[in-house]
């Protein structure tokens, strides 16, 4: 696995990331998966104070000698943050949480509009270079959901060492896009890759016009494959976080990022993967990515269930099984896109900046058509 400098931090890490929020709920399972990674070249664990259980679960994997094998990465919990001495609790609890004395790279989390305003009010810049001093984090950074211009302000705001961003074949000029990481990777920043696969939308519920453009093309590739090809093959792309929830999931990446290097599409393969972002974006109905920030629904809707079935019933053919379901299921249960009230609160929370409302009723309306 290709191993490089992660900006100028001074450490050195695969490629390839671990993403924990997406871990199986069995503990036995995500230790497992979590060991197997490190045992086979994995460093870097990305992990955050809102991913349910889950720093308990990293925590507890950690055992055993793996926690100085590992680069942990964890994220504080802005939008909680009501006061200077809020950093330091959650901080604090988090590491009681993951069993460790230091985090390797700290992260002011999800930073929009609205947290960065926070980190700004509560002196959050501050409390990093305190907790450095003080030996419980060892490097700081942040992850970002937001427009590019907010982006670039952020990273002249501070003396960062890390962004994280979301990127993929679909993102490349939405958020940060492209040009977001480039910019952060010439300040110097170790740069940070999350939803590589939109939260495996983009290999699960997809046109079937795409299976026929890989099955064409002479070298053959599965589609999991091209999407993180696109990614490795940008230099400024310092590492890629993959969100695993099984452990064959986790072998087929680490079989793909052996072969990761910089540079390494053709012309040919650049239009291939062209071809197949137009066949999504032909059919594709809203952008979530199923992360759940939007959640839970003051009124029980299940938001990114429902987007879920509405672009798997846009993107893909066979389509009516999915109708069924979301009628027999989600609206019987009261979870329904019926159920929103338009109240707002899931509006604040969204790092697509999906408005989410509004696409709620459209998704109703495609869903429940006979």
């Amino acid at each position: 696995m290709q191993i490089i400098d992660y900006g100028k931090t001074g450490i050195k890490t695969a490629r390839f990331g671990l993403g924990c929020m997406r871990l199986p709920l069995d503990q036995n399972k995500s230790t497992e998966i979590i060991q197997y990674a490190i045992d086979h070249g994995v460093t870097y664990l990305d992990t955050a104070y809102i991913y349910k259980d889950n720093e308990i679960k990293v925590g507890k994997a950690l055992e055993n000698g793996y926690r100085e094998k590992a680069i942990l990465v964890t994220k504080s919990p802005v939008w909680d943050i009501k006061s200077y001495k809020d950093f330091e609790k959650f901080l604090d609890e988090e590491l009681k949480r993951l069993q460790t004395d230091y985090i390797d790279m700290y992260l002011m989390h999800s930073l929009g509009s609205e947290n960065f305003k926070k980190v700004i009010e509560f002196d959050g810049f501050t409390f990093l270079d305190k907790m450095i001093e003080k030996g419980k984090i060892l490097h700081k950074g942040f992850s970002y959901h937001g427009p590019k211009d907010l982006f670039k302000e952020i990273v002249d705001s501070y003396d960062w060492e890390m962004a994280q961003i979301q990127l993929n074949i679909l993102d490349e000029f939405e958020q940060a896009g492209l040009e977001g990481l480039i910019y952060a990777h010439r300040k110097g920043l170790a740069t940070v890759i999350m939803e590589p696969l939109r939260g495996g939308h983009l290999v699960n519920d997809y046109p079937a016009e795409i299976d026929e453009l890989i099955s064409e093309f002479p070298q053959k590739r599965s589609l999991v494959e091209w999407a993180f090809r696109w990614l490795y093959n940008i230099r400024e792309a310092d590492v890629i976080i993959s969100g695993v929830s099984t452990i064959e999931q986790l072998k087929q990446n680490l079989e793909i990022f052996k072969y990761s290097e910089y540079d390494c599409m053709t012309a040919e393969e650049a239009n291939l993967v062209h071809r197949i972002k137009e066949a999504y974006e032909k059919r594709r109905a809203v952008g979530c990515t199923g992360c759940g920030y939007c959640m839970p629904c003051p009124f029980g809707v299940e938001i990114p269930e429902v987007f879920r079935y509405w672009n798997k019933v846009t993107m893909l053919e066979k389509h009516w099984l999915d109708k069924m379901i979301y009628g027999d299921t989600i609206v019987k249960s009261g979870k329904g896109a019926d159920k929103c009230t338009e109240c707002g609160v899931c509006l604040t929370k969204c790092p697509q900046g999906i408005q989410i409302p509004e696409e709620l009723k459209k998704a109703h309306a495609v869903l429940m058509a006979k």
